[in-house]
């Protein structure tokens, strides 16, 4: 069983997705943290991020991996632990420039179906659905205003302790959505076959049982 769970920047995906993996007792796969882990790398190196050849070659000469630690996924580069690190405002504002590249779309993809080829999985991205796991018997398709989502990342931001500009918040989420909806390879766009859910208001449980319940659906309620 796979479920596919895609969407914007700030719609709630990884926490959605990480808990119900959690409770379904099964795999998790950030692919979002993949790519920030590469968009990290690459900034480390101040390599041109839009040089898809120069980031196809610095992805393979790393070591990405997602580990768990007490129920919380890490993120390691070259067996260096960089969780914290890929997720500030300077990461955010880059990575759809790095994972708009074929080449690095390409090879990412092909570590992300061989993660998916031997145990159940639920994974969240922005083309899992369409592109990634087309064949995933769940996919959902989560979404918020751009007010939601720019309110969750400042709060984010500031819990971390770092300095946070909602209305640039605002700005950086709108211009990534139009990035990542008008790439060329793997646009965002929901699968034909979605399920679209609206997180706009809902508090996180409240969408992490909407989903066990469409998995329910889909199983008989097997698994839970």
């Amino acid at each position: 069983m796979s479920i596919a769970i895609d969407g914007p920047a700030g719609a709630g995906k990884s926490t959605v997705a990480r808990e119900v993996a959690r409770k379904l007792k099964i795999t998790y796969i950030d692919t979002g943290a993949m790519y920030r882990g590469l968009t990290y790398a690459a900034l480390e190196q101040s390599l041109p991020l839009e040089d898809g050849d120069q980031l196809r070659q610095l992805l393979d000469s790393i070591h990405l991996s997602l580990y768990w630690v007490e129920g919380m996924q890490h993120v390691s580069l070259n067996g260096i632990d960089i969780s914290n690190q890929i997720r500030t405002l300077q990461v955010s504002k880059h990575v759809s420039s790095v994972a708009k590249h074929p080449s690095v779309r390409e090879r990412m993809v092909q570590l992300q179906q061989e993660m998916a080829q031997t145990q159940e999985v639920v994974m969240d991205g922005r083309d899992i659905g369409t592109h990634v796991l087309p064949q995933a018997q769940l996919k959902i398709f989560l979404t918020a205003s751009i007010e939601e989502r720019a309110k969750r990342r400042y709060n984010e931001l500031v819990d971390k302790g770092e300095t946070a500009d909602l209305e640039q918040i605002k700005k950086d989420i709108a211009a990534r959505d139009r990035m990542d909806s008008e790439r060329e390879i793997a646009p965002l766009r929901p699968a034909s076959d979605a399920l679209m859910v609206d997180t706009t208001g809902m508090g996180i449980n409240e969408v992490i049982d909407e989903i066990i319940s469409l998995y329910q659906c889909k199983v008989g309620g097997e698994g839970v």
